[in-house]
This record gives structure tokens, C-alpha cells and sequence, in this order.
């Protein structure tokens, strides 16, 4: 198995850990030297915080492990592309490179709405690459969202 699949099961994972907590289903982890640092799924529901995503969390953990705000070489895997504010959070840590596992075509600001990684001259470059697991990753969405309007019923 590919590096990349098997750092990405490992954020399906805290996905999967979201789902059973009925919080949309996104997680993440960060990896340094190839070894994960830190891992995360959001969780807004539970800390009723709007800033609790997979990612900030992750940044949150790695951060506290390395001692530092700066994760110079360090790399994410997320399962949705994120937004704006964890776009934003992955430029202000210095993350080296996001690997996105399903686009988000309301909210995502890696490639979908917008691009703030690409698109503007910001003091750091974080690189992209989009699609691992992407199967995986979109299912797990579609089934908590299926899941959710018929709990609604």
C-alpha cells in the first residue's frame, strides 16, 4: 500500500469516529518524518465551538507535541477539503503540503469556491494534491448525510 492511502485511512478513521458521534464526518491527520504526529476529527457538536475541525485540532495537537506554531515539514491528510478558516490555519502553521481526499463544492477553498493556497501571495505556499481515497472518503459524507435526513423523518 501507497504511503499516501495508508496515512488517508488513517483520517477516514477519525472520519469514521465523527460519523458515530454524529458529527460530520471529516478527520485528519498530520504526518512528520513519515510518522503521524497527530490526529483529529472534527467536533463542533460535542464542544458546541464552530472552530473545532478535524483540521484546527490537528494543527491544535501537533503543535502542542513539536512545541511549536511552526509545522515546517509537516503534512496533512484530510479527508474533505477544507475551508476557508483551516485553508487560513494551514498557511499561518506552515504546513508543507494538504492532501485532500473529496473536494467541497459549498465550502471548500483549496480548488472548489476558491483557491487561498493558490490563488494569493500569502508569506507561505502550502501544496495540494486532491483524490486520495476519494471513493472512501465521499462515502463516508453521502451515508452520514443519508443517515441524518432519515433520523429527520
Amino acid at each position: 500500500m501507497k504511503e499516501k492511502e495508508k496515512f488517508m485511512k488513517e483520517a477516514i478513521k477519525q472520519a469514521q469516529k465523527a460519523y458515530n458521534k454524529q458529527e460530520i464526518p471529516v478527520g485528519a491527520v498530520i504526518v512528520k518524518n513519515n510518522k503521524i504526529i497527530a490526529r483529529a476529527y472534527n467536533k463542533k457538536e460535542e464542544t458546541k465551538t464552530a472552530t473545532h475541525h478535524a483540521e484546527i485540532l490537528a494543527i491544535q495537537k501537533a503543535s502542542k507535541k513539536l512545541g511549536s506554531w511552526r509545522l515546517t515539514g509537516c503534512e496533512m491528510y484530510v479527508t474533505l477539503e477544507p475551508c476557508s478558516m483551516c485553508a487560513g490555519a494551514l498557511i499561518q502553521a506552515r504546513i508543507k503540503k494538504v492532501y485532500i481526499g473529496t473536494m467541497d463544492e459549498k465550502t471548500g477553498s483549496c480548488g472548489s469556491v476558491l483557491n487561498l493556497l493558490e490563488d494569493f501571495t500569502f508569506n507561505h505556499k502550502v501544496e495540494i494534491e486532491t483524490g486520495i481515497m476519494q471513493k472512501e472518503c465521499e462515502n463516508i459524507l453521502k451515508n452520514f448525510f443519508k443517515d441524518l435526513r432519515k433520523s429527520k423523518k
